[in-house]
């Protein structure tokens, strides 16, 4: 970054020069160049202020989510399984392959608009864990939404590809200016005894009752192969997994298997698991599930039949996918 930037004063110096870049790039029109040339820094130095803007959130990129609802796909997705919408998140044309990173970071920035669009003051909401949910997280812009809680709804648990679990449902109440309650508690535990004991402690059990009561859901659901991210994660080992697809598992969501039908699987490590049940799911009268990839769709199917749906949020490819088979 060039010497003049690096040199301001204080960070409300800084600051104050960033949001004069950001007002002449988004508000005025100008270009990279022109700006460059005013302040007499490079290009590559205002590219770098930009992308400090968004960061911080000093500027907020606010697309309409309900744009992506309205297209002839999503309203046919709507009407074939039953859905109040459907956000289909259009990346590119057709018949170009994108990168599944490039992928999963486009259907969360559409999934942060339907967020917006769904949520409601005085909410309670409950926000699952995995890859697409911390991309989500990640992506709502900052708007205060009032008097609304959000829900962990699983426990604590790490993983190598996403931070843990509590990590999405603190991010999306910063993100929405909501009171957070985490689940002090682990996503699994080493026997079905140790859960039972767990899940009796006051203080879990007044926080998983609180599951059973909320407004709105922002979950994703996993395939049952043996990458899924249910392994990667410790949760399940291959032979559990194997066991699982063996009773007719198809799909996991909140850590919980489903078959075909969207009806829970109770296969191992369903004892050892502390985290909103299934039932707490369907119980939700907005349930906005998030999916990124055709190697889901078998999961996502099972879900959309089990009523764990009620607002969708896929790419493209998934959507065709979706739409040429009967629900």
């Amino acid at each position: 970054m060039n010497k003049g930037f690096r040199s301001l004063s204080g960070s409300n110096d800084k600051d104050s020069m960033l949001s004069s870049v950001a007002l002449l790039y988004y508000g005025e029109g100008l270009t990279q160049s022109e700006i460059a040339k005013r302040f007499q820094l490079s290009r590559a130095t205002i590219v770098n202020m930009l992308r400090e803007c968004r960061e911080r959130g000093i500027v907020e990129i606010r697309v309409d989510g309900q744009l992506f609802a309205a297209s002839t796909m999503s309203r046919d997705l709507r009407d074939m399984y039953g859905l109040q919408d459907v956000y289909v998140a259009k990346d590119a044309a057709e018949d170009v392959t994108t990168a599944r990173e490039d992928l999963l970071a486009h259907v969360a920035r559409v999934a942060a608009m339907a967020v917006l669009d769904i949520v409601e003051p005085g909410d309670r909401i409950g926000v699952a864990w995995g890859e697409t949910i911390a991309a989500v997280a990640r992506a709502i812009p900052r708007s205060t939404v009032v008097q609304t809680q959000v829900c962990q709804l699983i426990g604590s648990q790490d993983s190598e590809r996403v931070p843990a679990s509590e990590f999405c449902a603190i991010e999306v109440a910063n993100k929405l200016g909501a009171s957070c309650h985490t689940l002090h508690a682990p996503g699994i535990v080493s026997s079905e005894a140790l859960a039972k004991g767990l899940r009796e402690e006051p203080t879990i059990r007044t926080q998983l009752a609180r599951l059973s009561r909320i407004d709105m859901t922002i979950a994703s659901i996993g395939h049952v192969e043996d990458d899924t991210h249910m392994a990667a994660a410790g949760i399940s080992t291959r032979a559990e997994l194997q066991l699982a697809r063996e009773k007719g598992a198809r799909g996991i969501i909140c850590c919980r298997y489903i078959d075909e039908n969207g009806a829970e699987v109770r296969s191992a490590p369903y004892d050892r698991i502390i985290a909103a049940t299934i039932e707490d799911m369907k119980a939700a009268p907005k349930r906005l599930l998030v999916v990124c990839g055709t190697d889901r769709l078998t999961a996502t199917r099972a879900a959309l039949k089990g009523g764990l749906v009620t607002h969708l949020v896929v790419d493209q490819q998934l959507a065709k996918a979706l739409s040429g088979g009967a629900p």
